[in-house]
């Protein structure tokens, strides 16, 4: 087995977890971590809130902004999506469609 053959199965592991969501983007389906860490507010209102996932590069490094996908039953549009560490897997960030 190959060193690349290694770390990729290695991240299987790694999404197919309890805290993997599944996610659809075209005819590609895959398991990725789902996050929502931020809300921006003022006084009592909520302005915006940051979505974000984690998906591996091959599953989904290739959505550009504007592109849809659908994370744990739900339409979100993709708003750019960034490349991290050794460029095995990316993040995400988006927008409620």
């Amino acid at each position: 087995m190959a060193l690349a053959d290694f770390i990729t199965s290695d991240l299987d592991i790694f999404y197919d977890n309890p805290f993997g969501v599944s996610a659809t983007s075209g005819a590609t389906t895959a398991k990725v971590l789902f996050d929502q860490p931020q809300q921006a507010l003022v006084g009592d209102m909520v302005l915006s809130t940051d979505y974000q996932i984690r998906a591996k590069t091959s599953d989904f490094g290739t959505l550009l902004a504007g592109a849809s996908i659908t994370v744990d039953s739900v339409a979100y549009t993709v708003r750019e999506t960034r490349l991290i560490g050794d460029g095995l897997e990316c993040e995400i960030s988006l927008q409620k469609t």
